[in-house]
């Protein structure tokens, strides 16, 4: 989707991290956009500079009301949405066996199914007007599962496969879906928007606890700059042909590519297992 001279975004999770980064990068461009967010307070200094071109609103993607609300302001005031960015959401960490239902099921519903709810609500618009974008912030662990990160793997996994289903969907509409899949970057994910279930089973200890305990202590020292991040998201929407995929920071790169072969390589070698479970022709 090529960007129009003055388009509307809509960005949520916007109080920290890439959301605010992204708001600030599209403010500055002129753009016109929503930005929201659970307190909208924590949002309303996007809006004091540009009050004319930016909406400071209210929104947990968990709640129903306020995504009908919100898509219905947003439209009200701006006449459309061009690009809707699913950023909302939240880091959970526990060895598989000590994750917690409650944690589990709470992190589904903001990562997953709040995202679902969000996208149902701005799609129609976007269909009627045969164009339109939709930006899923999902992660590396949407495509390579980590010790410790499963549950938090699983909800960026199923974005993943639903992105895909959704862009056979829409593509023929002329609206492009794109999954943002970042390393570490240095926002505030692991100080402030994670949560963990600490190890006490002593065989995850070299695994998820290993884990758990690094990422804790990496933050504020990831290698990914958010800027650059928004930058390159920018650039990828205003692409003649979108990428369904965008892996931001060296981290990412290798990690994902280097998973993606042998995963290619793993499922080659077993081709006559594959191709013989079929009727005999």
């Amino acid at each position: 989707m090529t960007l129009a001279s003055s388009p509307v975004w809509f960005i949520t999770g916007c109080s920290t991290g890439f959301g605010r980064e992204l708001a600030r990068l599209v403010i500055g461009r002129g753009w016109r956009v929503v930005v929201t967010a659970r307190d909208a307070a924590r949002v309303a200094d996007l809006a004091e500079a540009a009050n004319d071109r930016v909406l400071a609103l209210p929104l947990d993607v968990t709640d129903g009301h306020q995504i009908t609300a919100a898509v219905a302001a947003a439209e009200d005031r701006f006449g459309r949405i061009d690009v809707l960015v699913n950023n909302a959401g939240y880091g959970y960490q526990a060895s598989v066996e000590e994750g917690e239902e409650a944690a589990i099921r709470a992190q589904f519903d903001a990562n997953v199914f709040g995202l679902f709810a969000l996208t149902r609500a701005v799609l129609p618009g976007m269909r009627t007007r045969r164009h339109g974008h939709v930006v899923n912030f999902t992660s590396v662990a949407g495509l390579v599962g980590f010790p410790g990160s499963g549950y938090y793997a699983a909800s960026k996994h199923a974005v993943e496969g639903w992105s895909d289903s959704l862009a056979a969907e829409v593509g023929p509409l002329g609206i492009a879906v794109t999954c943002v899949e970042p390393g570490p970057f240095r926002t505030d994910w692991a100080g402030r928007s994670l949560q963990q279930t600490p190890v006490a089973i002593v065989d995850y200890a070299a695994t998820a606890g290993a884990r758990m305990e690094t990422t804790k202590g990496y933050s504020g020292e990831q290698p990914g700059d958010p800027v650059r991040a928004g930058e390159a998201i920018i650039a990828a929407v205003g692409m003649d042909q979108p990428p369904r995929h965008l892996v931001l920071g060296r981290f990412g790169f290798d990690a994902v590519t280097g998973k993606l072969r042998e995963r290619l390589a793993a499922i080659e070698a077993l081709r006559d297992a594959a191709l013989g479970a079929d009727f005999p022709e």
